[in-house]
């Protein structure tokens, strides 16, 4: 069982006989659309996280989201247009990244599995268009059941909400449009997605009209431009809150085009587009494949490298280099295929885990057959972790199984910005993700003292 003394007393009253904690999820008092977006989602219980491990946790993040955005001035000497070259952005992309100046703004989740009490790096999803924010609410309502307020007091338990976190680094950064009142908030994705993904706009919706924010939701063909205001469902806008992606305009021939009013009003300080599309600079995973190359090894200080190679598994972007191995250096396609059961290949654009591909589920020749297709066409090998087990007790059964869990830990301007967890039974397949797959569940993190 988990070494976390708090998930081990927990699990032990989930055990004994008329336990309250075991059915705890069906109890917690949701409102409307956070019980439609939650409910059947969730684990049976939360997680539990030392405030210490979670804390380093962050300022791991938070240096190493520094060290991202230096690469461009660090290793190009600021010759951006190289750096995307390097990184394989195409002109278009590379334009609609780099068509706002600015610094890019701290805030983002990082996707880390759990080893011994540390955390190791998965993806770092660097920009605005990440989900979960308002899933922090899930720990709220929680805390309103009595037997877990009692459990919770007797290991004093706290979270951080990411909402929260969120709501006020939108506060600070419309203060130049609102002077510090309350700004009008649109959530603005692309085109289709707002009924595809209708139940967490409308959970996310609710969770900001509690913090007296006004968030209004719509899609990009949908924002019109009047008077030198910016409107969505006839509401003035002080931020646009991007949900779109960089891949998502670029899908469209008028993408830019039905951007660029957006662009304007924030050059022109009408409105604050948060975040701007340079994010798209450093959430390129082979931005990550980079602090592990050999080629840039000696631009990062001995205090950066012990950094990277404490936080983040080795990857490399899956081209025609070579990987120092043993002492020697041998072709990167031939050490991916002799470490088949310890590698797995990614899109340096993807998500939600599509077009990714685990060797130790592939048989060897499907494995070559993948390298080689893969082999400079946008992809990254990455090290297998594997993480620690969550005891989870099912409700009904009362019988304990673990979970593979998935940690996603959100990094703001104030640092650490709230967790959450995505889990599926262990033994299933390598990436987790909501969606398609309904055994992942989610769960909020607490936090307790060491």
């Amino acid at each position: 069982m988990t070494r976390d003394s708090v998930t081990r007393s927990y699990v032990e009253r989930c055990l004994e006989e008329g336990s309250a904690l075991r059915d705890l999820v069906s109890r917690v008092p949701f409102p409307r659309e956070a019980d439609a977006d939650y409910r059947s989602i969730l684990l049976p219980r939360p997680t539990f996280v030392p405030h210490d491990s979670i804390a380093t946790c962050a300022d791991d993040l938070t240096s190493l989201f520094h060290v991202l955005t230096s690469l461009p001035d660090r290793l190009f000497g600021g010759d951006v247009d190289g750096y995307s070259r390097e990184l394989g952005i195409d002109p278009r992309r590379a334009a609609l990244i780099q068509r706002l100046g600015g610094e890019i703004t701290l805030y983002g989740r990082a996707d880390l599995y759990r080893v011994d009490d540390s955390f190791k790096l998965l993806e770092f999803n660097i920009n605005s268009s990440v989900g979960g924010v308002s899933w922090s609410d899930m720990a709220k309502y929680m805390l309103e059941v009595p037997e877990f307020r009692e459990f919770a007091d007797e290991h004093g338990l706290d979270y951080v909400h990411t909402g929260e976190r969120f709501v006020r680094a939108l506060r600070e950064a419309s203060r130049t449009v609102t002077g510090g009142a309350p700004p009008v908030v649109g959530a603005v994705d692309c085109d289709g997605a707002m009924a595809k993904y209708r139940s967490m706009y409308l959970s996310l919706q609710e969770m900001m009209r509690g913090f007296g924010i006004e968030m209004v939701l719509g899609e990009l063909s949908e924002v019109r431009e009047k008077g030198g205001r910016l409107y969505l469902q006839g509401r003035p806008l002080d931020v646009v809150a991007r949900y779109f992606t960089v891949e998502e305009v670029v899908a469209s021939p008028d993408g830019e085009k039905v951007l660029e009013p957006i662009f304007r009003a924030h050059e022109e300080g009408r409105v604050v587009l948060w975040t701007t599309m340079r994010t798209g600079l450093v959430h390129n995973k082979a931005c990550l494949a980079m602090l592990h190359d050999q080629r840039w090894r000696d631009a990062f200080s001995a205090e950066e490298r012990a950094l990277i190679d404490r936080i983040l598994p080795w990857a490399r972007v899956l081209d025609s280099g070579t990987v120092e191995a043993g002492g020697t250096t041998v072709d990167l396609l031939d050490y991916c295929r002799e470490h088949r059961e310890k590698i797995i290949m990614k899109p340096v654009n993807g998500y939600s885990g599509i077009g990714s591909y685990a060797g130790w589920e592939q048989s060897d020749r499907d494995w070559r057959e993948l390298l080689a297709g893969a082999r400079g066409r946008g992809y990254i090998v990455q090290e297998r972790v594997v993480p620690d087990p969550e005891p989870i007790v099912d409700p009904e059964s009362g019988t304990v199984r673990d979970h593979d869990s998935v940690w996603g830990v959100f990094v703001t301007p104030e640092g650490y910005g709230g967790a959450q967890v995505r889990a599926t039974p262990s033994g299933g397949q390598a990436v987790i993700n909501m969606g398609a797959d309904r055994r992942v569940k989610a769960a909020p993190v607490f936090r307790h003292a060491s």
